[in-house]
């Protein structure tokens, strides 16, 4: 899971007291220069590291860039994402710099080598620290001066970056453009939405990485206070008010770009609906963006974002009145799966004005009556809508959107309520709204909405971008009316199905009553839904980063219908390879936007059944390359991947037979280890009995453990857990990166004696590890890389090279005697100690098989046998010492 994008962020009372640490004296620690000079034909980019105390003794840690070229240019500040730092946007800024700006990055408080604690974007001390460093900027000569003391500057970030972004230009006035992403408004109405703890979420910034310690006690103590009474008070909402951007929200009055995530719930539409309207009320021009991805996963789509960013300063900072910024409105919509390379479909829509989240209403009848439902002692079991940590690159959330329903409700806890089937396509674009009569045998009650699409034959509802809307109903014992506000979305209806709402007790991601109640709902009225009629593909001018331009669309599915036939259709299998788990010829692939440079370059090897086949090579050396196009993720330049003779492509039938453990698994903590899997091969889609989860289970002697409450695991067990969901189904070719990260020798060596029976049963294992040591013990078969090229290939002993002197690693000493013993062996010309164990050399014509049956017979205690020369001593050989 990678917290780097998400972020959390504030601001305090007055603008005093932050202009007051605006006037201290920024001190320059230390400083250190690197320039990067492309290899590929790009402008060189200057980078200088600074330290930067703070007044109050913090040191910030920076880095700024700029291109070659003479004369002063704009300045872009760019924000990290929470748990991040500066190395987490380089890219970003070296392409700002070619591009003609000035760019500062930084780590904030906190993260990166920077000091001080976390305040989630005090204003301080992070808003203030951002003060700072435009200050620095303004006496840099490369910079563009508005007046002096006073930089032509931009600010940009996702998330924890997006927010203090918002902040700083609410506090300082030399702030001329922003872009944040997925970002928040009001932190308090994202952690509390309508009174209720967002628990989940909130576990995993306060309770990762250090703790709740790395927080400013203020806040350390507010979050241990909710999560204690799972009840956010008023206190608490005041302190994460004070430190979002709405406290500011009549001083941002900068031209503003605004990047939301359609599949989060973390920061949700509503977060950036709120900052549209009151930015746009203070006159400064804002446009909307919502992208595919978001916090729970779904495609960040950054290389648009980026050029819609730059092209944002453009206008705003450089002043260029051509630079194309886009429509006020535009928004990306996934539907379906592309049969060529399995990839997710995007297209784009748009409009010349944000609708906001409540246009041209339509009324929804629904039925169902007044209903009674349980909230449960103790809130157990949840429902379960969005999975926080189970995000990355695809994520759980973005499934909804290609008709797979991962949400569960449990029998007896909550109420539903049915639509006729539409009558023609519905597009919902905003939040739905329904009015409740709510009573509650315990008072208060919390409910969570949510609307599903319901297919024709009822067996399949979908939980668009599995968003949910939590509500707390006080004083409800007597009955009380409530509107809930239900996600905002974007999500087409079609013809004969129908929508459903749901009302449950209990959610996963949130906290509810502990105490039983027992809750009746019924509907006052119809459900409204908004439309957006005006959103659409020809809406608005459409710069040149959007490709679904109707006429150019038109002709571009042409000439794929003429051409792409012969491009898609894949390769006959190839008789010869049925029996082969994998084999590669020629691969290459080259690093974006070069044509010479490559990643993987004339790659081949082959791999057998039964074989544990170990990646080597020093970091760059094209493995994780290697494994991606291996797994359809990304296609190769050149050459072929063959998994049983058939040709790998995205979406590839034969890839049902590959499982991958690559970047470790997300787990729901209070479900079972049995739960989480059975809850993941359910949103396969593939038929229980297919999942051979016993098997797998027995593979992987998680034992009793399987029954405990995932918290409970220990970092072994967890990874256990994540090798037997790659198992399920028991893939015939088994992809392990890095499976003993974070392991101590133990668990390494039980994950080694889970690799190993595995491919006992004839089933190949391919796995990626920097533990050469490990390598050794485990895999028969290796494959060495560097620079992309193959060095070599072949089983472990030939290339760690077997010669005549073995090292017997003994699990416990061996007597003198029976070292004589040892010695006095047929084709044994000497054994001596060593502190691993014996140190033995062959005569001609003695096999280490033949000297392992006879140490068995003289019982000696035998852990491992394997040449004297090391795998490290091989590998480093191999690779001329570049690890």
């Amino acid at each position: 899971m990678d917290l780097r994008r998400p972020a959390l962020s504030g601001l305090l009372k007055g603008p005093r007291r932050l202009m007051a640490a605006a006037a201290a004296v920024v001190v320059l620690a230390g400083a250190g220069t690197w320039s990067a000079v492309a290899s590929d034909g790009t402008p060189p980019v200057h980078r200088t590291d600074r330290v930067m105390t703070m007044a109050d003794g913090t040191r910030i840690d920076t880095s700024y860039f700029t291109d070659a070229a003479a004369g002063r240019r704009p300045a872009v500040l760019l924000g990290h994402g929470f748990g991040g730092s500066k190395d987490d946007v380089r890219q970003e800024a070296e392409d700002l710099a070619r591009d003609g700006y000035a760019v500062l990055t930084w780590s904030a408080r906190g993260f990166g080598h920077s000091t001080g604690k976390i305040g989630l974007n005090d204003p301080q001390h992070e808003v203030a620290d951002v003060s700072r460093l435009i200050d620095w900027l303004a006496k840099q000569p490369q910079v563009r001066l508005d007046r002096a003391g006073d930089p032509r500057v931009g600010m940009a970030g996702g998330s924890y970056g997006g927010a203090v972004s918002l902040l700083a230009a609410g506090y300082d006035h030399r702030v001329d453009a922003i872009a944040p992403a997925i970002t928040y408004w009001n932190l308090a109405d994202a952690l509390f939405p309508n009174g209720v703890f967002k628990k989940l979420w909130a576990g995993i910034f306060f309770n990762t990485d250090g703790g709740c310690a790395r927080f400013e006690p203020v806040l350390c103590r507010m979050y241990d206070r909710v999560a204690e009474s799972g009840t956010p008070d008023a206190a608490a909402r005041t302190l994460l008010e004070e430190r979002s951007p709405s406290a500011v929200a009549a001083r941002i009055k900068v031209p503003t770009l605004l990047v939301q995530g359609q599949t989060d719930s973390l920061f949700t539409l509503a977060q950036s609906d709120a900052a549209a309207q009151a930015i746009r009320a203070n006159g400064a021009p804002v446009d909307v963006d919502w992208i595919a991805g978001g916090h729970d996963g779904g495609d960040l789509e950054n290389g648009r974002v980026q050029g819609r960013v730059t092209s944002w300063f453009g206008r705003y900072l450089k002043g260029d009145k051509s630079a194309d910024t886009g429509p006020a409105f535009r928004i990306t919509r996934t539907g379906g799966v592309d049969a060529t390379d399995g990839a997710a479909l995007l297209r784009g829509a748009g409009a010349g004005a944000y609708p906001g989240l409540h246009d041209h209403r339509r009324a929804v009848a629904l039925t169902g009556g007044g209903q009674r439902f349980a909230n449960p002692a103790g809130a157990s079991p949840p429902g379960v809508s969005a999975l926080p940590g189970l995000g990355g690159s695809g994520g759980l959330a973005q499934l909804s959107a290609l008709g797979v329903g991962v949400s569960l409700d449990f029998p007896g806890q909550y109420a539903k309520f049915d639509s006729a089937p539409v009558a023609a396509d519905l597009r919902i674009t905003g939040s739905p709204t329904v009015t409740a009569h709510v009573t509650s045998t315990s008072g208060d009650a919390v409910l969570f909405g949510k609307v599903y699409d319901v297919g024709p034959d009822g067996s399949r509802q979908v939980l668009p971008s599995q968003l949910v809307a939590p509500l707390r109903v006080t004083g409800a014992r007597t009955g009380k009316d409530v509107t809930i506000t239900l996600p905002a979305i974007d999500h087409e209806v079609q013809k004969g199905h129908r929508l459903r709402l749901v009302l449950a007790s209990t959610d996963l991601g949130y906290a509810s009553p502990v105490a039983p109640a027992t809750y009746t709902v019924a509907l006052e009225g119809d459900l409204s839904v908004p439309t957006a009629p005006a959103v659409t593909t020809a809406a608005a001018p459409l710069p040149a980063w959007v490709w679904w331009l109707p006429l150019a669309g038109a002709a571009g599915a042409l000439a794929l219908l003429l051409a792409g036939r012969r491009r898609t259709t894949a390769p006959a299998p190839d008789p010869a390879l049925t029996e082969v788990p994998l084999q590669i010829t020629d691969l290459s692939k080259r690093y974006a936007k070069s044509a010479d440079r490559y990643a993987v370059r004339e790659l081949s090897f082959r791999v057998e059944k039964g074989q544990v086949l170990g990646l080597l090579g020093p970091n760059g050396a094209g493995k994780t390359t290697t494994l991606r196009m291996l797994m359809g993720l990304i296609t190769p330049d050149g050459g072929e991947i063959r998994v049983f003779g058939h040709a790998i492509r995205p979406g590839a039938p034969v890839l049902s037979r590959v499982g991958a453990f690559v970047e470790g698994a997300g787990f729901l903590p209070h479900l079972s280890g049995r739960e989480n899997l059975e809850l993941y091969w359910r949103a396969t889609g593939r038929p229980p009995e297919d999942a051979h989860l016993d098997e797998a289970l027995e593979i992987a002697g998680l034992g009793d453990a399987l029954a405990r409450a995932v918290r409970t695991y220990s970092q072994g067990m967890r990874q256990r857990l994540a090798i037997a969901q790659a198992m399920l189904g028991l893939p015939d070719l088994l992809i392990l990166d890095e499976p003993t990260n974070g392991l101590d020798p133990p668990q390494i060596r039980e994950m080694r004696e889970v690799m190993i029976r595995y491919a006992a049963g004839g089933r190949t294992v391919i796995v990626s590890s920097h533990l050469l040591a490990e390598v050794e013990q485990s895999c028969t078969h290796l494959v060495v890389m560097d620079r992309g090229r193959l060095i070599q290939a072949g089983p472990v002993q030939d290339i760690v090279g077997s010669g005549d002197t073995l090292l017997v690693g003994t699990g416990t000493g061996v007597e003198e005697p029976l070292v004589e013993k040892v010695a006095a062996l047929p084709g044994v010309a000497s054994a001596v100690h060593t502190e691993d164990g014996l140190l033995i050399r062959l005569e001609p014509g003695g096999t280490a098989e033949q000297l392992v049956v006879e140490l068995v017979r003289l019982e000696v205690p035998v852990a491992s046998v394997g040449p004297h020369r090391r795998l490290e001593d091989a590998f480093l050989t191999l690779i001329g010492g570049s690890a």
